[in-house]
């Protein structure tokens, strides 16, 4: 062995340049910032603490719950309502709408693009008077706590990318994710929970589901502590959370020790900051293995709580249980919790399948804003539902009365939100007469991130991190707007 050799083979060139702008980087931030830097220190003992100098001003959310509906539900079956349409059933989708704008090759080979109004009736409810279909019930008793945002727009046309722009701000895969950019920047108020978690729960069965991918929770090119912590709906939360048999805390701590000094010794030599991520990681997953069995032992939940949720509520793995675990999470401290339902990609069978996706969520979501205002907790956290675009006005497939499909539409979808900062009973935008155009406030889908990031405190064109030489945002480099219609 030569410990001369070995430090020049661990000095390769990105290691030694890493460690030396890690230290000089350092010194100078200190100097700079000095006393100033001082007073913004976060307090002793914080596993997550936030950045330095963040937020960047007093904010109306604190958490952020994200309820994101993979495979895009139709607007036009759940909120944007066309009565006007009726008359043009099974008729073509007049040019003069479309004017030529791309589609997808599901239906770009069809003889005609038929028209299909939706088959549900719309009612208005609330004192706000917002339109709401049949197929959701729950949801419409709560419309006055809402901001429904009818003209949220995006670039992509098929899910994969819809999707990772919705999440990252970008349909280039390997940005991070809007919760591991709150936990990276943020933080969180848990020593003993992620500040960033995530659900993918099951499903109807009968549901086509379009897969996820890790990257709708991945911290990308930041430190891969923020990425998101997925925990499982079958069996433990998280594997391994139990010591194996012969094995009790004490002697898991007295391990976990020992394999920290030789990840600080490690990292002393080569500088790679993704030892520290698995130094912290280790000391989560030991904080975790007490922390996540009281968090989903539902045993002192009330009796109305839990008829409020419904009857999944204590079946691991579902939406429901998902929904009451995600408000836990957030009184526990965790910062942002996010949780991706499958199963809403309706390109046939769409009165059927749609209704039954509607029914897995809707009651777990009008409970879950209800739950958090009874607990006085809506007002500093932020809900956010919605899917990557939205569906066609034009049946794919063959239409009938009571039958029909809906391709893939990015020109306009629905989203709503609720909580911290949102005005309450609000209805944003509007789409012409076959919700296949925004005539009225359009709200880029970074626009919408842009105004997360506000309610949580966040200056959107501030936040960033150097990257392959570009300062980089969720946001990305284009100008984006705050929303400031749906702002209380």
């Amino acid at each position: 062995m030569d410990p001369l050799l070995d430090y020049h083979l661990a000095q390769t060139r990105r290691q030694f340049f890493g460690q030396v702008g890690l230290r000089a980087g350092s010194i100078a931030l200190a100097s700079m910032l000095g006393r100033e830097f001082a007073s913004a220190a976060p307090a002793a003992g914080m596993v997550h603490p936030p950045m330095p100098g963040l937020p960047h001003f007093a904010p109306k959310a604190k958490r952020l719950i994200y309820l994101h509906m993979n495979g895009a539900p139709s607007q036009l079956d759940l909120w944007d309502y066309k009565p006007q349409l009726q008359p043009y059933f099974d008729k073509d989708l007049p040019e003069s709408v479309r004017n030529g704008q791309r589609i997808t090759t599901m239906t770009s080979g069809q003889a005609r693009l038929a028209v299909a109004p939706s088959m549900f009736k719309f009612q208005q409810h609330g004192q706000s008077g917002t339109w709401v279909s049949e197929l959701l019930p729950h949801t419409a008793k709560i419309v006055d706590e809402l901001a429904l945002v009818k003209t949220v727009h995006t670039s992509a046309i098929n899910h994969d990318p819809a999707c990772t722009f919705v999440m990252t701000g970008s349909e280039v895969p390997g940005k991070a994710s809007i919760g591991s950019w709150l936990a990276y920047g943020l933080g969180s108020e848990s020593n003993d929970l992620p500040a960033f978690v995530v659900f993918t729960p099951s499903f109807p069965p009968e549901s086509a589901a379009q897969a996820l991918f890790t990257r709708m929770w991945s911290s990308g090119f930041l430190p891969t502590k923020y990425t998101g912590v997925a925990l499982r709906g079958q069996g433990d939360p998280v594997l391994y959370v139990k010591n194996p048999p012969g094995v009790n805390s004490g002697d898991r701590r007295t391990m976990l020790n020992a394999l920290n000094r030789l990840n600080e010794i490690n990292h002393e030599r080569i500088g790679d900051p993704e030892i520290q991520t698995r130094i912290a990681q280790y000391e989560m997953a030991f904080r975790m293995q007490a922390s996540v069995p009281e968090l989903t032992d539902l045993s002192k939940e009330s009796k109305a709580t839990l008829e409020m949720y419904g009857e999944d509520v204590n079946r691991p793995g579902s939406f429901t249980h998902s929904a009451i675990l995600a408000r836990r999470l957030i009184e526990r401290g965790t910062r942002v919790v996010q949780i991706l339902h499958r199963g809403w990609d309706q390109h046939n069978g769409l009165p059927k399948h749609l209704r039954n996706q509607v029914k897995d969520t809707d009651q777990a979501c009008a409970a879950l804003v209800m739950d958090l205002k009874q607990r006085g907790l809506l007002n500093d956290t932020l809900v956010v539902w919605g899917g990557e675009f939205g569906r066609t006005v034009y049946s794919q497939g063959t239409l009938t009365q009571d039958n029909y499909g809906r391709d893939h539409h990015p020109r306009n979808f629905c989203m709503w939100m609720a909580g911290g900062g949102v005005k309450p009973g609000t209805v944003w935008g509007e789409t012409d007469d076959f919700s296949y155009n925004i005539v009225k406030d359009p709200v880029h889908i970074n626009d919408l991130n842009a105004t997360i990031l506000h309610l949580m405190g966040i200056d959107h064109s501030r936040f960033s991190f150097k990257f392959q030489g570009l300062d980089q945002r969720l946001t990305g480099v284009e100008e984006h707007h705050l929303v400031k219609g749906i702002l209380a």
